[in-house]
C-alpha cells in the first residue's frame, strides 16, 4: 500500500456526502440552529438591525450573522450578551429554543409513528431514555 493510499484510507469526512436524490430523511435539529433561529427571530420582531444588535452586544456583526445562521457554536457568554442586547435573558433564548425542538421533535415523531423507545407519543433519547422537559 501507498503512502497515499494509506492516508486516504485515514481520512473520515467532516461533512456528510450528499443525499441522494429522494426524499429527505429526518434529522434531529441542531441546537445552534434552533438557538440562531430564536435570535433572528426575535430582533426582526423588534425591528432591529444585525448591526444594532451586535453593537449592543460587543460581539462583532459577522459573528452574530454567523450565530443567526447556525454556523457557529455560540459559547454562553456570547449568546447571554446577544439575549440582553434583545431585552432577554439567557434563560429566555433557551426556553424558546427548547419549545421549537419540543415542537420540531414532536412533528418529527409523528412522522415516524411511535416514539423511539417504542410508546406512542413518549419522545425518546438519543440512549433510548425518555427526555424530560424542565
Amino acid at each position: 500500500m501507498t503512502i497515499r493510499a494509506t492516508n486516504q484510507a485515514r481520512v473520515l469526512p467532516l461533512r456528510p456526502f450528499p443525499a441522494p436524490a429522494g426524499p429527505a430523511p429526518s434529522r434531529e435539529p441542531l441546537w445552534r440552529d434552533l438557538v440562531g433561529d430564536v435570535l433572528r427571530r426575535e430582533r426582526l420582531s423588534q425591528g432591529r438591525t444585525l448591526k444594532d444588535v451586535a453593537d449592543a452586544a460587543r460581539i462583532s456583526m459577522a459573528y452574530l450573522s454567523e450565530v443567526e445562521r447556525g454556523r457557529k457554536e455560540a459559547s454562553s457568554e456570547v449568546l447571554a450578551a446577544a439575549a440582553q442586547a434583545l431585552g432577554l435573558s439567557l434563560a429566555d433564548v433557551l426556553a424558546l429554543a427548547q419549545g421549537e425542538l419540543i415542537r420540531l421533535s414532536g412533528a418529527r415523531s409523528r412522522s415516524l409513528g411511535a416514539g423511539r423507545a417504542g410508546h406512542p407519543g413518549r419522545q425518546a433519547g438519543p440512549m433510548g431514555g425518555v427526555l424530560l422537559a424542565a
